[in-house]
């Protein structure tokens, strides 16, 4: 009964950091791609520090599924990049594709980065 509920709230929190990232995106001049490729990144940045730290000094079940699962889950935006790169597939197909390859390639890289770095 406690582990849906963790997510929910972890969900809720990390679905207001993204908006609160996306908002400060605006502010400084970011197009929402930047904002969302940013908060990607550093969503899957964070996911693999996470994940390599529970899995080098272990942790409670609770733990990761408020934090991984729940936060993390919520503040990571592939919904809004898939939606993003639609948007620019209709004004500019090589925008869109130089888009998509940044957001796996770098978000990829920044899991095994923050992975190796928590062991």
């Amino acid at each position: 009964m406690l582990n849906p509920l963790l997510v929910f709230v972890g969900g809720g929190l990390g679905a207001l950091l993204r908006y609160a990232a996306g908002r400060a995106a605006l502010l400084v001049g970011w197009a929402p791609p930047l904002a969302t490729l940013g908060v990607n990144i550093v969503g899957c940045f964070a996911m693999g520090l996470l994940a390599g730290w529970f899995a080098a000094k272990g942790g409670s079940e609770s733990a990761r599924l408020f934090l991984l699962t729940g936060v993390l889950g919520g503040f990571t935006t592939f919904s809004a990049f898939g939606l993003d790169a639609l948007t620019l597939w209709r004004t500019s197909p090589a925008h869109a594709a130089a888009y998509v390859a940044a957001s796996v390639i770098v978000s990829l890289l920044a899991v095994f980065l923050g992975f190796s770095l928590a062991r």
